[in-house]
């Protein structure tokens, strides 16, 4: 039986940097023999980040967030799953909103409060955490070491991949105000240059998926 793979795009817009690198993560993942089903968390039904319920702290409960919302399909497709990729830009220093409502949910229904046995994720599975962001990717190590981190410990074991300085947009010129925090020329060479070099990597990164899951 092929492996699955779960794929989740945590930004917003079609076509641009994240869900490309994610596209390919993708890819790589088929082309080693993996079925991928793919989620939008800005196109599901509404949803909400953890409510705090402690429902899945019960015993018939444990491992499976109870409340019942747009991410409920995701949160199932990923338990059954054989590996996960996340995608999800930098906004302001974090990553988006739609992503934290997912990660505190994925997290917290595998978190028992019990020394012996703090989780109780029976079934881990490798992760694959993609950013992008417009600034240099040299500054978000801690960021991302966290949540590396948390996602080891309660879904699998993590990798994480930063695509830095990314292009924006199509012509910088157009903006009602002049962003001269860019270099728009300089960015464009490098979506030309270095960006396809790391679409390479995100596939090779989604194809490892496959052979550790």
């Amino acid at each position: 039986m092929d492996k699955k793979i779960v794929a989740v795009n945590a930004g917003p817009r079609k076509g641009w940097n994240t869900e490309t690198l994610i596209a390919e993560a993708s890819k790589g993942a088929e082309a080693a023999g993996a079925v991928v089903e793919r989620f939008d968390l800005f196109r599901l039904e509404r949803y909400t980040g953890c409510i705090s319920c402690f429902g899945c702290k019960r015993e018939k409960f444990k491992g499976h967030c109870i409340c019942r919302d747009g991410l409920t399909p995701v949160l199932d497709a990923i338990r059954e799953a054989d590996g996960l990729i996340l995608g999800s830009p930098n906004y302001l220093g974090e990553l988006t909103a739609s992503f934290r409502a997912l990660y505190e949910r994925l997290i917290f229904q595998n978190l028992t409060y019990n020394v012996q046995t703090p989780c109780c994720n029976e079934r881990p599975i490798p992760v694959l955490l993609l950013m992008t962001s417009n600034a240099p990717d040299t500054g978000y190590l801690k960021l991302l070491g966290n949540y590396q981190q948390t996602l080891s410990r309660f879904v699998g074991p993590t990798e994480v991949f930063v695509s830095g300085n990314t292009l924006q947009l199509k012509d910088y010129s157009k903006t009602d105000w002049e962003w001269s925090m860019f270099d728009p020329e300089a960015k464009r060479k490098r979506h030309e240059t270095v960006f396809p070099q790391e679409c390479e990597k995100a596939r090779q990164l989604g194809a490892a998926l496959v052979s550790q899951g």
